[in-house]
């Protein structure tokens, strides 16, 4: 098997080199031709992989970086693994997800299948992604080419953690292409979490996410409210986390860090006021 992945940064690489070890031949595609030589010559940017595991699958010849993106045509399932920031007005961007869909529509074959993973709201995948694969490739998801939605899950700090052994949720467009998107993660990775749709795998993106974000706050505001009042922030959540149930200890830190934390609650509350919803969880104007 052959397959492709769109976006060679924290998470596509590590995705790639997993598969890549598990017998399938990778290619990479990124935009940034720096990266793909770095990689093409075995070299590594990222901290927590080493440059010896990149090399070892280049010499294999079950992982090659490229920039073009014409060679979409010679595999058969494709990973989006592009940047889903915010806008200067603090709403979605999703521009790198259409660009990447308008940049591989016109080289996907018949049977191919799209899978996005980029963390943004419910509705992208079978919607706005589409929209815009059928376009320029004048096929019909679900009919000639298949469609899915699995987020990622990457543990950077923790270096006993890797990408095999984290459950993967994987949504479908159609009974169909969960099937096919199901197989094709089946080859890398350990558990999978089939759910009934793309919109739920990207919701569940970011309840986690958001779970994460509201927990950081809280904890990081209980800081300051307790050191006022003399109290140790850190022998507090040593006492809560005794409780067996109904708790999971989150530690004081410099903030809300990360690509997806801070960003993901915006991408939900945009969302959400299409609905004539407002979220008051989390204070977001």
């Amino acid at each position: 098997m052959k397959i492709a992945v769109v976006g060679l940064g924290y998470v596509g690489l590590p995705l790639s080199l997993q598969f890549a070890r598990s017998c399938v031949t990778v290619l990479g595609l990124d935009v940034d031709a720096k990266k793909v030589q770095l990689l093409n010559n075995g070299q590594s940017y990222i901290k927590h992989i080493e440059p010896s595991a990149i090399a070892e699958l280049i010499r294999s010849g079950k992982f090659s970086a490229s920039t073009d993106f014409s060679r979409i045509k010679e595999v058969e399932a494709v990973i989006i693994c592009v940047p889903t920031p915010l806008t200067k007005n603090r709403e979605p961007d999703i521009s790198f997800v259409i660009r990447t869909g308008e940049m591989i529509a016109p080289h996907l074959a018949k049977e191919t299948l799209v899978v996005l993973e980029s963390t943004t709201y419910p509705g992208t995948t079978d919607t706005d992604l589409r929209a815009v694969l059928e376009k320029g490739s004048g096929m019909k998801a679900g009919l000639d080419f298949h469609l899915a939605f699995s987020p990622e899950r990457e543990d950077p700090a923790n270096r006993e953690s890797n990408v095999k052994s984290i459950p993967k949720v994987v949504g479908g467009y159609t009974p169909a292409c969960l099937e096919r998107a199901m197989a094709l993660y089946g080859r890398g990775i350990d558990t999978l979490v089939p759910v009934s749709s793309c919109r739920v795998a990207e919701a569940t993106k970011l309840l986690e996410n958001i779970f994460r974000s509201v927990n950081i706050a809280l904890v990081n505001e209980l800081k300051l409210v307790y050191g006022a009042m003399g109290i140790d922030i850190w022998e507090v959540v040593e006492a809560a986390k005794t409780k067996p149930f109904g708790f999971m200890p989150f530690y004081p830190g410099p903030g809300l860090g990360g690509h997806c934390i801070p960003i993901d609650p915006f991408y939900l509350t945009w969302k959400a006021r299409e609905y004539g919803k407002h979220t008051r969880t989390w204070y977001i104007a």
